[in-house]
């Protein structure tokens, strides 16, 4: 058996704590040879390839990224995509898959594996945890982490100064870091993509926290949009998943909070801090775990599945339905931590 192994979309940490997992047991438990292919789906779509074994990944457990590169490259838009990978499948002697990835890269190995008989095995990855079908992603807790230190320090800077601090993290349609991070650090505002906010209503609790003495910390998605308003896009481009650049909605509402408020407002863009550096421990944990069950899954032949984590068990669930929708703050749990608004 000859496994091929690809990294696909935005990086994130414990990408090489999956790539570990799936060789060491692949090559001790089952004798396998590995074949990685280089910057998601681009390697096996052009032929790109890098050697895979044991020597290759060790040391890799603790570093960010992906020794195999990444890229939002999607074969369905590139000419006779499906065809060319399964051209280089067979030149390479790549009897199987496993896709490591978001909802874009494994939205192609559903499609590669239901409609033209490729054979994947998925494994979740996003820092922004909106995969269904499994409780958490890897790189969602570094993300938290990383988002939660920055702003205990603006805390800190806040009150010397005496201004607003909004703080913008990553979440294009789910606001879980924004909301993990919000309240773990304390803020005293979290706007996510799931419920739309009144400007208002955000000066208001503003200004509630400067009449008790203290300057707030907004925390918000990128994402988040304001009831009257749009989506604040970086640019107009979009990637070859049809995706635009987000970026700008912590500087919109920090002008808005200081010309509704009298206020002086900053912004810190979090960006892709959040998705650098050594992952955590959860994530390291969770991320050998998953690629321990992939490898597995290539053995026993049960394709077209991701792994996915439910409580405390690792299991396996259809890629299709894991990328059907996505998973959402509940608007329940969004109320819930309301109480600590303004």
């Amino acid at each position: 058996m000859r496994v091929g192994v690809l990294t696909g979309g935005g990086d994130c940490p414990g990408l090489n704590a999956v790539i570990r997992g799936v060789v060491r047991k692949g090559v001790q438990e089952y004798g396998y040879d590995f074949v990685g292919f280089r910057d998601g789906w681009r390697g096996p779509l052009e032929g790109d390839t890098v050697q895979l074994d044991i020597p290759a990944v060790r040391g890799i457990l603790p570093r960010g990224g992906t020794i195999l590169g990444s890229s939002r490259t999607n074969p369905f838009k590139a000419e006779n995509g499906v065809r060319r990978i399964k051209e280089n499948l067979t030149k390479y002697e790549v009897d199987s898959l496993i896709a490591i990835g978001g909802e874009d890269t494994l939205g192609v190995a559903a499609r590669l594996t239901d409609e033209y008989g490729v054979p994947v095995v998925g494994v979740p990855k996003t820092i922004d945890n909106d995969l269904s079908a499994t409780d958490y992603t890897f790189g969602f807790d570094t993300a938290v982490g990383i988002a939660t230190e920055a702003i205990d320090r603006l805390h800190t800077t806040a009150e010397s100064h005496m201004r607003v601090l909004v703080v913008e993290v990553m979440g294009r349609h789910a606001g879980w870091i924004a909301l993990h991070s919000g309240l773990a650090g304390g803020a005293n505002v979290i706007l996510i993509p799931e419920q739309r906010f009144d400007v208002d209503q955000v000066c208001a609790w503003v200004t509630s926290r400067f009449k008790a003495s203290y300057a707030p910390i907004v925390v918000v998605a990128e994402g988040a949009m304001p009831k009257d308003g749009e989506m604040v896009l970086k640019d107009g481009t979009q990637d070859s998943f049809g995706h635009v650049r987000l970026s700008g909605v912590g500087e919109w509402l920090a002008k808005e909070i200081e010309g509704r408020t009298g206020k002086e407002a900053r912004t810190t863009v979090l960006g892709h801090v959040q998705r650098g550096g050594t992952p955590s421990a959860f994530d390291r944990w969770l991320a050998t775990r998953f690629g321990l069950h992939a490898i597995e899954a290539v053995k026993d032949g049960d394709f077209g599945k991701m792994v996915a984590l439910q409580g405390t068990d690792v299991v396996r669930v259809p890629i299709s339905q894991a990328t059907a929708k996505l998973k959402t703050v509940d608007p329940a749990l969004y109320k819930e931590v309301g109480v600590f608004f303004g």
